[in-house]
Formats: C-alpha cells, structure tokens, sequence
C-alpha cells in the first residue's frame, strides 16, 4: 500500500504548449507498470483552456469547483460544472477550460499507451472560445 499525503506532490504549472490562461496542475497518482492510469487536479483561471488535443486510450473528467466548458470537435461548446462527469473517447479531438468568467477544477484522469497519455494540436484560438 502506498499513501500520497495531501501536499506531498508539488503543483505545477500548465505549458504554454499545451494550455491558454492560467492553469494549475496537481499529481494525484501514477503508479508503475503495469498499471497505465495517470489523475491529477486541474485548475483552469477564467478564460483558461486547453489546446486541442486526443488521448490514445480516452480521457474521463470529474468537475469538482467552478463552471467550464468542453467541446469535442465539429460539436456544441458544453458547460460543465462540480459533479459532472464528461468522457472523451480514444482520438476524440476536444478541448477544455474555464469560462470566461469563473475558475473550473476537474480531475483528469486518462491511461498511458506506451508511455503517452496526450497527443496535442493547436490552441484553440479566441475565435473559438466563447465570450
């Protein structure tokens, strides 16, 4: 058994690669082979987001705190907030974040195939974030 105490893992900071705005990374496990499931906190400040991306092996989101939003490509901007759970199938393009206007928490959690949970594209730009 292993604990992973509250503080003991250090917060970092989103890339600009990968993320618009502010954003907040918190380690919540990832564990050894054989298992591949990797989870972690995020925190997205107003009008934070993702860039586009997929995962090989999907994603699952819980939201914990705020108000978000997520679209998947070719669809409808969704709004998430605490409770939800939001599932992106393997390749599924999509992103997410916080509104423009409230802070949004999830937890992410999402499988690594061959040590890679995320194949990231372009930002998404403000053309297509919502005002």
């Amino acid at each position: 058994m292993e604990i992973k105490r509250s503080g003991s893992q250090p917060s970092g900071k989103g890339p600009a690669d990968y993320f618009t705005g502010t954003v907040r990374i918190d380690p919540l496990f990832n564990p050894p082979a054989p298992a591949r499931a990797i989870g972690a906190s995020v925190t997205f400040e107003p009008g934070a987001r993702t860039a586009w991306h997929t995962h090989p092996l999907g994603q699952h989101l819980i939201v914990t705190a705020g108000c978000g939003w997520a679209q998947v490509w070719g669809g409808q901007v969704e709004q998430i907030r605490p409770g939800d759970v939001v599932w992106f199938a393997p390749g599924e393009k999509h992103w997410h974040g916080a509104t423009a206007t409230t802070a949004m928490t999830h937890i992410a959690i999402q499988e690594q195939l061959d040590g890679k949970t995320a194949d990231w594209m372009e930002p998404v730009g403000d053309e297509q974030y919502p005002a």
